[in-house]
């Protein structure tokens, strides 16, 4: 029934990546993607996807991030400092660790992952939703507003 990501590596992956930030590499300022790319180095700004492209962002053991990430599908192993919006998939490995919000169309979190924030599933259909604007209406809807 459930999947172990620990049989999984980051890097073996059926991911292409088009792009690769290397560990000493840092980089300041919004990226804009049309393809695939894996972070091993620093990104210090937001990253984001076209919405028709189906693009994976990965951050590696090594890799951090400060900065909202939205994508396709969203991987991560090393350290996020913002809110994740993955439209279809996002996934936590061994040591991760997240401070900000996550939307997700379906996720995975490996035992030793730690994530602080809102963890929420898209509704069916919906993509790159503000999770503290759908945990707002849950609780407005939940208290009968």
């Amino acid at each position: 029934m459930f999947e172990k990501l620990r049989d999984k590596p980051i890097a073996a992956s059926q991911e292409r990546f088009d792009t690769i930030i290397g560990k000493t590499t840092q980089i300041f300022g919004r990226l804009v993607l049309h393809d695939s790319v894996r972070i091993d180095g620093k990104v210090i700004g937001n990253i984001e996807t076209t919405k028709d492209n189906k693009v994976t962002v990965a951050i590696g053991a090594t890799g951090e991030v400060s900065g909202d990430v939205t994508a396709h599908r969203v991987m991560v192993a090393g350290k996020v400092e913002g809110n994740i919006y993955a439209s279809e998939r996002v996934e936590f490995h061994k040591d991760s660790v997240v401070h900000g919000d996550i939307s997700y169309g379906s996720i995975a979190v490996e035992h030793g992952a730690r994530l602080l924030g809102l963890v929420i599933q898209n509704p069916a259909g919906a993509q790159n939703q503000n999770p503290s604007n759908e945990a707002s209406n849950a609780i407005k809807t939940a208290a009968g507003r």
